[in-house]
């Protein structure tokens, strides 16, 4: 069987959110690392060490500084001209070999199956993220670029809502599909 879905763009802000949500999500243990520091210079105020209070406030915004960066990598993501193609309208077909994104009758891509990386099925739609190993092999890259890639690394991903789906049998389908590739669990389905 064959899922044909119906034409979809990503939106700009749902792609901004969604990949703001998995940044947070993969890093949400560095936030110790400034609770740790207010912590250490709290301590080190209350004893009579180290008095000060300008810490803090370089601490805080370091971190939002920090947060922000990331923020602005994801949202000039969809400023980019090489990144257009992700918030293109197009046609998915699915089947068990491979993810066909069809521009119209002659024009698009297919997405092989081994180049999805992982699957999350939320209330509204498939999030399915797309490996850039394949791209990163090989480049030379100085250490910056290094993190923003690593930092990166789940920014590229198909969002594919219920909604485009044209029947009950192809979302279940779908989950057979994603099952038996592995990307989801019985308790998912």
């Amino acid at each position: 069987m064959i899922i044909k879905t119906k034409k979809y763009a990503l939106d700009q802000k749902t792609y901004i959110s969604l990949a703001m949500r998995s940044w947070v999500k993969h890093n949400w243990y560095w936030g110790f690392v400034p609770l740790g520091l207010i912590f250490i210079n709290a301590i080190l105020n209350i004893t009579g060490v180290y008095p000060n209070w300008w810490i803090y406030l370089v601490i805080v915004l370091l971190t939002i500084l920090y947060v922000l960066f990331w923020a602005v990598q994801f949202t000039g993501i969809t400023q980019m001209e090489q990144t257009k193609a992700l918030f293109q309208k197009y046609v998915y077909e699915i089947d068990s070999r491979q993810i066909m994104l069809k521009l119209n009758a002659r024009e698009g891509g297919i997405l092989k199956w081994d180049q999805i990386r992982s699957v999350t099925k939320d209330k509204t739609a498939y999030v399915m993220v797309v490996s850039n190993d394949q791209a990163m092999n090989g480049m030379k890259v100085n250490w910056l670029a290094k993190i923003v890639a690593k930092g990166m690394k789940d920014a590229q991903f198909l969002y594919l809502p219920y909604s485009i789906f044209t029947t009950e049998n192809e979302l279940k389908f779908m989950d057979t599909l994603l099952k038996r590739k592995g990307f989801l669990s019985e308790a998912e389905k």
